[in-house]
């Protein structure tokens, strides 16, 4: 039987979670911003966080927030690909012997 079917799945299934693991993250801490502005006498931090994370993600992305999302969750990807490549090839490699 072929190993390529299994290799692809794998691959497939952990580019795609890595890839949104970031959108999730940053999504949470916006999230947790937004209710921390709502608390009476916490706005101001709230707020300082909300803008301070949009100023990081727009580093990352060419002053675009969301672009510095999507480039952050590719270099994620991307990691996670070459991550499960490598762990597959060992797996495959010490099951050989």
């Amino acid at each position: 039987m072929s190993i390529l079917p299994n290799y692809l799945r794998s691959l497939f299934l952990t580019v795609l979670l890595c890839f949104v693991a970031p959108i999730l993250v940053v999504a949470l801490v916006f999230t947790s911003l937004g209710v921390i502005s709502c608390v009476p006498g916490l706005e101001t931090i709230g707020q300082s966080g909300t803008t301070q994370t949009l100023q990081f993600l727009a580093t990352f992305g060419s002053g675009c927030p969301v672009q510095g999302v999507m480039t952050i969750s590719s270099a994620c990807s991307i990691v996670g690909a070459l991550f499960d490549t490598y762990a597959f090839y060992r797996y495959q490699s010490l099951n050989d012997h």
